[in-house]
């Protein structure tokens, strides 16, 4: 993705809460993580930064501590290329984008930005990560952390796994979805992926999406 300026999660806020719900039933069906591809390979992204990405296989909440304060981490971009998805709403310039596949069935709501106005939990990423997915939700840490799993983002390039993160999943209907989030405390940023369906199963979306986009990090 181009670096656009990193705006905090409030702006994402609105549009998330009228139209998911904890209301429905949460379901502990979908695995706890994705699986990981057999041959991963790396997303596209039209950043023109020379930066090298940083080094490693695994970005773990306790390995989260390690990251530079001045690191930049962002989503790739992989669904641009690819012909079962589409643009449903370009960056609205606070972080905020969406994918659709192209048959109506399913969307995928990416955001990244500042957790400033989240209630972080200084060097602890689970605990700040379930606080993203109550803000987003307009509920309370406490109240969403009983629900949520741990679960992994691709990181450096899509479907290699290794980035945790916490998720809830909600149903209605024919209708689910899945929400998962990660929290950066060391570096005050934050992502997080929405994956919502009808009459289609969120958590095999889910790993699509996971083996076309990936977490990036640079220094």
């Amino acid at each position: 993705m181009n670096r656009t300026p990193l705006r905090r999660l409030g702006a994402a806020v609105l549009a998330t809460a009228a139209a998911l719900s904890l209301t429905g039933c949460l379901y502990a069906q979908i695995p706890e993580s994705a699986p990981a591809a057999p041959s991963p390979t790396a997303a596209p992204s039209d950043d023109t930064t020379t930066d090298e990405p940083t080094a490693g296989t695994t970005l773990t909440f306790a390995e989260g501590a390690e990251l530079s304060p001045d690191a930049y981490i962002e989503w790739g971009d992989g669904l641009i290329v690819d012909d079962g998805w589409k643009i449903v709403s370009p960056d609205d310039g606070n972080g905020n984008w969406t994918y659709g596949t192209v048959d109506g069935t399913c969307t995928a709501r990416f955001w990244q930005g500042l957790i400033s106005d989240v209630p972080i939990v200084s060097g602890d990423d689970a605990v700040s990560s379930d606080a993203i997915l109550a803000v987003l939700l307009r509920s309370t840490t406490a109240e969403i952390s009983p629900h949520a799993q741990t679960g992994e983002f691709s990181y450096m390039s899509g479907g290699a796994g290794g980035v945790e993160n916490r998720w809830v999943a909600g149903e209605d209907g024919d209708r689910s979805w899945i929400m998962a989030a990660r929290a950066f405390t060391k570096t005050g940023v934050g992502l997080s992926l929405i994956v919502d369906c009808t009459g289609a199963d969120p958590s095999a979306v889910l790993d699509e999406v996971n083996d076309a986009n990936a977490i990036v990090v640079t220094p």
